[in-house]
């Protein structure tokens, strides 16, 4: 006991041993969370609770395997595997998948990810608009999207494009016996709302369940958090910080943390604030900002590193300077200090912010990393093979069908796909279920109607052949792309052989995911498990994870949550930046407060803030004015630089000596 508990801090040690009732546990920036949830589970064990009935919840795969494995290095291998830690969405496939007969539903649905509801989507807008309507795909999943998460529905006025658009898209969604990754969450809610069997068996299932980053739930994840919990006792234990609610536009419910106690009555409050990350002074200066918000949680961050250095805030004359001081600023400290690359962070408000930055560091030759690339399950190859696996699990799934009918090519014409998908709209079928109609294959040509014959055989025999949950799926899909020619056709249309090669290596880096996969799991469902835990992947966080890789880090404010850097920069602190203009024209200046906050929280030990006296916008150079921010910090807290002035400073003769040591260095190796 005493070693699950030794080394907490007095909030930590009550935050673990209050087991019991309703808990909101308030943990500022870097006070320990993660270490407080796995204590708090090994202790639960201890005391003797099985750990079957725990269950804990986060957002990111990459947090639920972090704390899977913290687990599993505190308590008895066996204990660790019965926990159930999970995000959000995985758990709701798992209610899905045992209760969604109930809602019409076959439990062989498939998981439609961003690309394959656009793809729909498209299909859908060309046949509902008139000829002067517009409707953007990707703009009408972005409305179906917010709309499902914060429950407000899409516009119901009769003349309204999206609506009819919206309606028709669940409709055909459920036609192909497939779900999106909104309807997740929305199905397994209204399961356990509408089923009082579904909903004991699983709040029956759990005693006790924790929620990490509270402070980022949704209404949706709020109520499917009250079916899962026992009223009658109420174990449910949140951890989160109101200060880093920054994902509004996601549809975050900062009330949810703000307002617990009208969800949870009389809730043991506990509060995490010594922190274990950056120096006393940048904490005195978040707290001084972010004291500004009306309505948080009160809660003040210490540290008992000491003050440290000054955060400093510099006035560049334009952005193009910006980035070449920045930039010149980590090469000298690389060099003073003997830094790693991947000490030094850029955080930036706007994703435009990054080209001049990365064009600067390019020059220097120096390696950096943008968190939030393209995911390796978004690449081209990778969704191809994919579709043709989602098409032999669910044969009726439209968007994959399409997606691969002719990728390869196999005879099969732009013409009759076309006469196939609108025999399908008239018929109310699906496409596949057309190719096996005999009415529309006497419509075809010969040479058309055998190509359709022969993948319609090849669909219906991989579809017999999934069902089984022994099918080494990894050796399958590697026979399948040779018996296609999927390689080949690849390499055709890649401009280079670098790129042939990479994305040979792509696919080959896919079957080998496979492989693991399929080695790891302790009761694999067969290819199907496999797919649930690949659409997963796609849950709404950043695309890089978080994981730093390798060089000087570029992020976006948003994506740096929940990371820490020794030395961070954040640029660009000025009006319409940050605040960014729509936040000041909609009232969001609250969380772009937050947003800030997170930003500077990042910091270890050092804090560089730089704004521009003029950015160009539209092709022009603009006056730029120094956020409304700056005017809340503590004077004393920071140190106000004018770049210019800096460089038009004498150099001293400690500077004039070290320079002339570093070219002897550089000269001598």
């Amino acid at each position: 006991m005493s070693s699950i508990l030794s080394g907490l801090n007095p909030a930590q040690n009550a935050a673990v041993k209050q087991m019991r009732g309703p808990v909101l546990i308030l943990a500022g920036a870097g006070t320990g969370k993660t270490r407080v949830i796995t204590a708090r589970i090994a202790y639960m064990l201890k005391q003797g609770i099985h750990p079957g009935k725990i269950l804990a919840v986060t957002f990111t795969n990459k947090a639920a395997q972090e704390m899977r494995e913290r687990v599993a290095g505190a308590v008895p291998k066996k204990a660790a595997k019965a926990v159930t830690v999970s995000t959000f969405h995985s758990l709701c496939v798992r209610i899905l998948r045992e209760s969604i007969t109930c809602l019409g539903y076959k439990k062989n649905f498939t998981i439609y990810d961003q690309s394959d509801q656009v793809g729909l989507l498209r299909r859908i807008i060309v046949r509902k608009a008139a000829g002067d309507e517009k409707l953007e795909p990707k703009l009408a999943q972005n409305l179906i999207s917010a709309a499902k998460n914060k429950g407000i529905p899409v516009s119901e006025k009769a003349d309204s494009l999206i609506a009819e658009v919206y309606h028709a898209y669940q409709a055909e969604l459920k036609q192909l016996n497939a779900v999106d990754f909104d309807d997740l969450m929305l199905l397994a809610v209204r399961i356990l709302s509408e089923s009082s069997e579904a909903r004991e068996k699983w709040s029956r299932r759990f005693d006790f369940m924790m929620v990490d980053e509270f402070q980022d739930t949704n209404s949706l994840q709020m109520e499917l958090v009250q079916l899962l919990v026992k009223p009658e006792e109420n174990n449910i234990c949140v951890v989160g910080d109101d200060d880093q609610s920054i994902y509004g536009f996601r549809g975050a419910e900062i009330s949810n943390i703000l307002d617990f106690e009208r969800f949870f009555p009389n809730p043991k409050v506990i509060k995490l604030e010594e922190n274990y990350r950056s120096t006393n002074i940048i904490l005195k200066l978040a707290n001084s900002l972010i004291k500004n918000n009306a309505g948080r949680r009160e809660k003040t961050l210490w540290s008992s590193k000491g003050d440290g250095e000054k955060p400093r805030l510099v006035g560049m004359p334009d952005e193009e300077t910006e980035a070449e001081a920045l930039v010149f600023e980590i090469l000298e400290q690389r060099q003073e200090k003997k830094r790693e690359w991947e000490d030094f962070a850029i955080l930036f408000r706007m994703n435009t912010q990054s080209r001049l930055l990365e064009q600067a560091l390019r020059q220097q030759d120096i390696p950096y990393r943008i968190l939030g690339g393209q995911s390796f399950f978004e690449k081209r190859e990778v969704k191809d093979v994919l579709a043709y696996l989602s098409l032999f699990l669910n044969p009726n799934d439209d968007v994959s069908l399409l997606r691969v009918i002719n990728h390869p090519p196999r005879g099969i014409g732009n013409a009759t796909v076309t006469a196939a998908t609108e025999y399908s709209i008239q018929k109310e079928c699906s496409i596949f279920a057309v190719l096996h109609d005999k009415e529309f294959l006497t419509t075809l040509t010969n040479r058309a109607r055998t190509a359709v014959r022969a993948f319609r055989d090849q669909v219906d025999g991989y579809t017999e052949l999934v069902a089984s949950e022994t099918l080494n799926y990894a050796t399958m899909t590697s026979d399948l792309l040779e018996s296609v020619g999927f390689m080949d056709y690849v390499r055709r249309n890649c401009r280079t052989p670098e790129e042939a090669l990479a994305r040979e290596q792509t696919v080959n880096d896919l079957l080998e995911s496979m492989r693991m996969h399929r080695d790891k799991s302790v009761a694999s469902g067969g290819l199907s498990d496999f797919m649930d835990s690949v659409a997963l992947r796609q849950e709404k966080e950043d695309r890089d994870d978080g994981e730093r890789g390798w060089g000087v880090s570029l992020i976006t404010m948003h994506a740096a949550k929940g990371l820490e850097f020794p030395v961070v920069y954040v640029s660009g602190l000025e009006q319409g930046v940050l605040p960014h203009s729509r936040s000041i024209e909609e009232g969001g200046i609250d969380e772009e407060r937050r947003i800030l906050y997170v930003a500077i929280t990042r910091a270890m030990e050092q804090l560089t803030m730089t704004w521009c006296f003029t950015r160009t916008r539209w092709g022009q150079k603009q006056g730029c004015q120094l956020s409304c921010f700056v005017d809340e910090f503590d004077d004393d807290l920071f140190e106000e630089l004018d770049y210019e002035e800096m460089a038009a400073e004498p150099a001293s003769e400690k500077e004039v000596e070290e320079y002339f040591n570093q070219m002897r260095q550089m000269l001598s190796g």
